[in-house]
């Protein structure tokens, strides 16, 4: 404890100096000695490293050591004195006590009572530090917190879209002024009121109150399209709800972000009064052509020849095509303006799959091709649209049959991977070029040789499965060699238990 600690002596007998000095040398401490306070105080003002302990007499001519003790007191606050007397009475003992000294030490004294002493004031002055430092880290903690909430507090309220936290009571705690402006709030203060009080929209309010009812096991996000109103006019809004969990899975509160789609919204508007027209203009007029053409080849106007009947099948297919154009292209209208993926909620995707399988059989016999899928219990579930779900993989698995060969496999398996659930859809079949792997997933894409010739198709089924996954937060891959089969992988985020 004494080893390195740098000391001062102010002490105008000779004989206490030099002991002081010469004990505590002995004991590896750094020793200064002066006959006076002024010698004294210039030194403490002017080391370069402070001084630990300084011994002080109090009975000194000149500046008394009482005036020394005051003096150190505003020069350096973190100095321990030990007062040296010779009057060791206990007025003069709380005198200097009062007056700041860590303790006293009476003339005549011996090296081990020097010693403790000084160890004690060593032990104290360490103490004092460990809090200092203690009390510093807090303060720097209590600063850090302090400025991330800032810059959180700052982040949001710089953000375009809204955002708004209700605690599980559906109390506000958190709002950024987008949100205020976009769901028309006008009271100045909603922290800690009802939610429902401060809005006056039921679908956002009963989304938030699913949000908070949310049981333990199971998440929910909520994705829906609401209005709302500015005085520039009526707001559309996309709005994502979802519940605030602890660390424990149980509900905290809900987190609603709102995003301004009444741009998008006119542009969507437009777009899908154009497809409406083109459902309307062709899909009618198509569906007649293709019912007259059944007339016709059932021989209902007349005998046909045989040349006749192919023609009439091969303009049935044509027709057949454009109609599935059509529903495709309403489907990607839907998917860009964001509007097909619903309402999320704990999905058993295994439970899809087998009723998928069990529909498909009867396509995949018809080619001799075997249906499989593999699974195993207790399979993570994942947060998505059941009906999109379906879309998805009733896409991928009729692909999986309609580019097989005759005789080949369709193998579905499900299984887990890390943070996802993993589905591989994997065939036997015609496999896909190299040079065209790259581009399967570009709209209206569909691969060129002559074993697809006759595959009728519009190029939008694999975009359409990717946009719906990446809206889903999962990933799509592709694996395939011409002529040795393809493998569609699936990652969708699990549902952490």
């Amino acid at each position: 404890m004494l080893k390195d600690a740098k000391i001062l002596v102010i002490d105008d007998e000779a004989v206490i100096r030099d002991g002081c000095a010469r004990i505590l040398t002995k004991e590896g401490c750094r020793v200064k000695t002066v006959e006076n306070g002024e010698v004294g105080l210039d030194l403490i003002r002017t080391e370069d490293e402070p001084f630990d302990i300084l011994l002080l007499d109090l009975m000194m001519p000149g500046i008394s050591g009482m005036e020394v003790l005051d003096a150190v007191s505003r020069i350096d606050q973190a100095l321990s004195v030990i007062v040296i007397t010779g009057y060791a009475t206990v007025e003069s003992a709380v005198d200097a006590m009062k007056g700041g000294a860590y303790d006293f030490i009476a003339k005549p004294f011996t090296p081990d009572q020097l010693r403790i002493v000084v160890e004690r004031a060593l032990e104290r002055k360490s103490l004092l530090k460990e809090a200092e430092n203690l009390r510093n880290e807090r303060e720097k903690s209590l600063r850090d917190v302090a400025d991330e909430k800032s810059r959180i507090t700052t982040i949001i309220n710089c953000m375009v879209d809204g955002v708004l936290v209700t605690d599980r009571e559906s109390r506000i705690v958190l709002h950024n002024p987008a949100a205020t402006r976009l769901l028309g709030i006008e009271r100045l203060q909603i922290i800690d009121e009802s939610l429902r009080r401060c809005i006056n929209n039921e679908d956002l309010a009963r989304a938030v109150t699913e949000a908070l009812d949310t049981e333990k096991s199971r998440y929910v996000e909520i994705s829906q399209e609401i209005t709302s109103s500015e005085e520039s006019g009526k707001v559309f809004l996309r709005t994502n709800t979802a519940p605030v969990l602890n660390e424990d899975g149980e509900t905290m509160g809900s987190v609603t972000v709102l995003h301004d789609i009444t741009q998008e919204k006119q542009i969507n508007d437009m777009k899908s009064d154009f497809l409406t027209m083109v459902s309307h203009e062709l899909r009618a007029p198509v569906s007649a052509i293709q019912q007259q053409l059944s007339v016709i080849e059932e021989g209902m106007a007349g005998s046909i020849t045989e040349k006749q009947a192919r023609m009439l099948t091969r303009a049935k297919e044509r027709t057949t095509g454009i109609l599935d154009l059509i529903k495709d292209l309403l489907d990607v209208s839907k998917l860009d303006s964001g509007i097909v993926v619903q309402h999320k909620e704990s999905t058993v995707l295994q439970d899809i799959l087998e009723k998928l399988c069990q529909l498909m059989e009867p396509e995949a016999e018809a080619k001799g091709i075997r249906l499989n899928l593999e699974t195993s219990d207790h399979l993570p579930l994942v947060n998505a649209d059941r009906e999109n779900m379906e879309d998805v993989f009733i896409n991928l698995i009729s692909n999986a049959i309609k580019y097989n060969v005759e005789g080949g496999d369709v193998t579905v398996s499900v299984l887990s991977h890390g943070e996802f659930l993993r589905v591989d859809i994997a065939d036997t079949g015609i496999g896909i070029p190299e040079k065209d792997l790259p581009r399967i997933f570009d709209r209206f894409y569909r691969v060129k040789n002559p074993e697809t010739r006759t595959i009728i198709g519009t190029g939008l089924g694999l975009p359409i499965v990717k946009s719906i996954i990446e809206a889903h937060h999962g990933s799509i891959s592709v694996k395939s060699r011409e002529g040795e089969g393809t493998t569609f992988t699936l990652l969708l985020p699990r549902i952490s238990e």
